[in-house]
């Protein structure tokens, strides 16, 4: 495990962020780097399908709710 220095203002973002999420800080920014560093490697692939090729990994379900 490292230190990863990072501006005050970014840290504040994470904060934030990270309670909307329920997620701590740490958690926060790691999902972040992940999320971004997936994003570098696959520059087609939107937000939404990094996250259900990482729900697949993870064997998670899907649940589509519909608008009535």
């Amino acid at each position: 495990m490292g230190i990863v220095k990072i501006s005050d203002g970014l840290h504040e973002e994470v904060r934030k962020n990270s309670s909307v999420m329920e997620r701590s800080i740490n958690s926060q920014a790691e999902f972040w780097m992940k999320i971004g560093r997936i994003a570098e490697q696959n520059p087609t692939m939107t937000y939404e399908q990094i996250i259900e090729r990482e729900k697949q990994n993870q064997n998670i379900a899907t649940m589509k709710l519909i608008n009535e």
